[in-house]
């Protein structure tokens, strides 16, 4: 897992309890940290909410906000059930890892 995202494991663990996520997972070069671009690379998110009662575009780019914000980088937020490519779901498998999980 990349340093950054370890270094702010605990404030993460606040934005997703405020966002309601029952659990988040990194994948791609964020949780390889073998091939991150410190200054440019953007980091992969898959996040697990079950409907909490906040709108969902609330929920959502709320979420990815605030970890853009923490992390002074560009999110790409996942929901599972939208990665439809059993190849890209493959790639995902591969490298992904829990960063917070209630």
């Amino acid at each position: 897992m990349h340093a950054l995202i370890e270094q702010h494991r605990e404030a993460i663990a606040d934005i997703c309890r405020r966002f309601g996520v029952r659990r988040l997972e990194v994948f791609g070069s964020a949780a390889r940290a073998t091939d991150v671009y410190p200054d440019t690379s953007d980091a992969d998110f898959l996040e697990f909410t079950p409907d909490n009662g906040l709108p969902f575009l609330h929920r959502f780019f709320g979420l990815q906000d605030a970890l853009s914000h923490l992390l002074s980088r560009p999110i790409d937020l996942v929901e599972p059930s939208a990665v439809r490519s059993p190849y890209v779901r493959a790639s995902i498998d591969r490298s992904r890892e829990v960063v917070y999980g209630a």
